[in-house]
């Protein structure tokens, strides 16, 4: 397939780390393609390099070997800075660890992203998406006085609020009970449908896995056969 097919594209993508005496290689010739719209898990035991292949793919970090495109860009091709404008365009996170800004209202912390591209009416914009995930009346609280599943749920909003084309999830129920890491999942697939995002996400849940529309497995660092 041609590349114009996909929103981001991996080959041959490599990552080698430094260790004690020689070198660990993290992930060894992986290429994959993922589609406007697709929902795609990566699944694979601990340690098999799923965290490291998602950070790649966002351009969060560079490979030793090997190309990403996102959005047409070629990442290797750009500088932080470049690279970080790209993603303001493009991309959205949800973490297992939230990543909220403490000293931040529930509302400021989803108007950050918009601010920080200058999009319009960030308040209004901001709250409507706290709405939208049920936290209309939790907007003026701070992360640590909401719960996991309230802080995911905002983390959630910030991620959406600037109408990402590709959203990245790693490990988001990682840090929540089982009832609460389903409505968060119910949640992030109702909103991913609903803006027609590219869902990639990381998950050992096999029950998580299987609500996507594809799913990849690593081992060892290297993509097994895939459909």
């Amino acid at each position: 397939m041609e590349s114009s097919e996909f929103i981001v594209q991996a080959r041959d993508l490599g990552k080698r780390v430094p260790v004690a005496g020689g070198h660990l290689d993290i992930l060894q010739g992986v290429s994959l393609g993922i589609k406007p719209g697709e929902s795609l898990a990566v699944v694979g035991e601990s340690g098999s390099g799923k965290s490291t292949l998602l950070g790649l793919l966002a351009g969060l970090d560079l490979p030793s070997s090997g190309t990403v495109e996102l959005a047409g860009e070629d990442l290797g091709h750009l500088d932080e800075d470049g690279r970080a404008r790209l993603r303001g365009r493009y991309v959205g996170f949800v973490f297992q660890s939230f990543q909220l800004m403490p000293t931040f209202t529930a509302l400021e912390n989803v108007m950050l992203p918009l601010e920080l591209l200058d999009r319009p009416a960030p308040r209004s914009r901001a709250q409507a998406l706290l709405a939208r995930v049920g936290l209309a009346g939790r907007t003026r609280h701070y992360p640590r006085q909401l719960s996991g599943g309230e802080q995911q749920r905002v983390a959630i909003a910030r991620a959406f609020a600037t109408e990402p084309a590709i959203l990245f999830a790693d490990e988001p129920t990682g840090n929540l009970d089982t009832t609460t890491g389903e409505q968060v999942i119910d949640l992030l697939f109702e909103l991913n449908r609903e803006r027609g995002t590219t869902l990639v996400l990381v998950t050992h849940d096999s029950r998580l896995a299987s609500r996507c529309s594809r799913q990849i497995r690593l081992h060892a660092g290297r993509l097994l056969e895939q459909p």
